[in-house]
């Protein structure tokens, strides 16, 4: 089999695709985006370069360099540094990022805009990016509760009213996150992240017992942006009085299912998958 390439963000979600893939008996030629990969993640790739967010140009070359035919792109890259005034300057496109912009991405900024843009235009190069998750299937959520901890009636009173809205919001391209208590909407996540809502939602609602969902739209691209959460989802959710969390089966991806999990029982932060 001819090497894998993994284009990475932030995140322990890179490192489990290389592993998973390493596993697999897949080689791992890594391209990891500049101020955002985990300093673990070079030791853990056959071959490892770095890049900027907007050189795609450059992510080709390295990656035809190491031999991959195939991609997969995971882990974070905060969504703002789009919006950012001096964005030109700060992030130096290419002259292949600057005319995907010019010719796809001047006018629309959308998630599932940019990335089809990226993977068209990574595919005709010859490196079609495959579904993220094929690594890491036994990390995906789950149907019914993960853990020990179980929702109360209130929780599941809020997963019920919240969960139709929270579908019409992905469908929307709002976002992937709403926070609900006794059947109101306290917070929805848009450009800022399901961190930032979290603490929103948290300054918002100084009564504890309040419920997360987070899922996925139907028809989710899932070459990268898949949905995750992690032990500093439950850590942050937990210090902002949230009390179940809810997330869509197999549309989730629990970043490191076993410390999620364990991390959920430990503070009794019930998780349901939907």
């Amino acid at each position: 089999m001819q090497p894998l390439g993994l284009i990475a963000g932030s995140g322990e979600l890179p490192i489990l695709v290389a592993r998973g893939a390493r596993a697999a008996g897949r080689s791992v030629v890594c391209v990891g985006i500049h101020g955002a990969f985990d300093e673990r993640l070079p030791t853990l790739c056959d071959r490892f370069d770095s890049a900027g967010l907007v050189q795609i140009g450059r992510w080709v070359r390295l990656l035809r360099r190491g031999g991959a035919n195939q991609a997969i792109m995971v882990g974070g890259v905060r969504k703002t540094r789009m919006h950012d005034p001096w964005k030109l300057f700060r992030q130096v496109p290419d002259l292949r990022a600057a005319w995907l912009w010019y010719r796809r991405l001047r006018h629309d900024r959308r998630n599932h805009a940019v990335l089809a843009a990226v993977a068209d235009e990574l595919a005709s190069c010859g490196i079609p990016l495959m579904d993220s998750t094929t690594f890491i299937q036994d990390h995906l959520a789950s149907a019914g509760v993960m853990g020990r901890a179980q929702p109360d009636a209130a929780s599941m009173a809020d997963v019920s009213f919240g969960w139709p809205l929270l579908l019409k919001a992905v469908e929307l391209d709002i976002g992937q996150s709403m926070a609900v208590r006794d059947r109101d909407v306290i917070a929805v996540e848009a450009i800022e992240g399901t961190d930032a809502m979290i603490e929103r939602a948290g300054a918002l609602c100084r009564a504890r017992g309040w419920t997360l969902l987070k899922t996925a739209k139907a028809a989710h691209d899932r070459r990268a942006d898949v949905p995750t959460i992690g032990v500093a989802t439950i850590e942050r959710v937990a210090a902002a009085g949230c009390r179940c969390i809810a997330v869509g089966s197999g549309q989730v991806i629990l970043v490191d299912r076993p410390a999620v999990v364990q991390a959920a029982d430990r503070l009794g932060v019930a998780l349901l998958g939907r």
